[in-house]
């Protein structure tokens, strides 16, 4: 399980003042879960994706996965970023397997090993290809097989969807879906959409603006149903999607007004 326990971020910022960018946040993610941190820009999400992946330090609180305290970055935790971050000189495959040559693995365990990843995300044909040759949805699904390639425990994953067309983004969150049915790793997701949210989380935290705080939770079903029976439209057209929909968007509204009253 990774534990999140009253975590807090402060940081200095340019102009010398002190900026409260996490309150306090606890969650839990057991094994096969997706936690979907929601919330508008500057609610903190990245914040706590960067500390979870120890990137960032917290200031007060604590996260462990799996009873190790998290103090720096590691294997056990592989990131997917908004922007794919490919080395453009470097091949699909290479691209993928760029963790595992950093722990010391031979040329011809990585091939096959980004080769099965490839399989996984739908991209055998393209191994030899590089980055610009592909398209957005394409090159984020190299990024998701890169994150997988050390077997990490869990994926963090930081709006990998928000850059790319609605038709790709629906097709990269089934896609999501399938390699977590299949994998069984835990997943970190943020996002500004309900909708996405809604779709893709087992449990769902809705976050104010800075400083950032759990201001509503929800646990949901929606893609264990997805994954057994494939069927996107009858889950997003549904009564319960739409009322959720409606009663996320109103926590959300409120939670901006009374930073704008502030």
């Amino acid at each position: 399980m990774l534990q999140v326990d009253h975590a807090s971020v402060f940081f200095a910022a340019w102009d010398g003042r002190t900026v409260h960018a996490l309150d306090r946040v606890s969650f839990n993610i057991p094994e096969r879960g997706i936690v979907v941190a929601l919330g508008s820009s500057g609610c903190g999400k990245s914040t706590l994706l960067n500390a979870i992946a120890g990137f960032l330090p917290l200031s007060e609180g604590s996260i462990t996965l799996d009873g190790r305290p998290v103090s720096g970055p590691g294997s056990d935790r592989g990131v997917v970023f908004q922007k794919d971050s490919l080395l453009p000189w470097k091949s699909v495959a290479d691209n993928v397997a760029l963790g595992l040559q950093f722990a010391g693995l031979g040329r011809s365990e990585r091939r096959e090993r980004a080769l099965e990843l490839l399989r996984l995300v739908g991209l055998t044909d393209f191994a030899n290809a590089t980055p610009y040759e592909l398209s957005g949805g394409m090159r984020q699904r190299v990024g998701i097989a890169r994150a997988l390639a050390t077997d990490p425990d869990i994926l963090l994953m930081d709006e990998p969807f928000g850059a790319l067309d609605s038709l790709t983004r629906e097709q990269m969150q089934e896609l999501l879906i399938s390699i977590w049915a299949r994998t069984n790793k835990r997943i970190f997701f943020i996002t500004h959409s309900i909708e996405e949210a809604l779709f893709l989380g087992t449990e769902v935290l809705v976050m104010s603006p800075r400083p950032g705080r759990v201001v509503a939770r929800f646990n949901l079903d929606f893609v264990h149903r997805l994954a057994a029976n494939g069927d996107a439209r009858s889950i997003t057209t549904s009564r319960e999607f739409a009322e959720l929909r409606e009663e996320i968007r109103a926590i959300l509204h409120n939670a901006d007004n009374i930073r704008s009253a502030a």
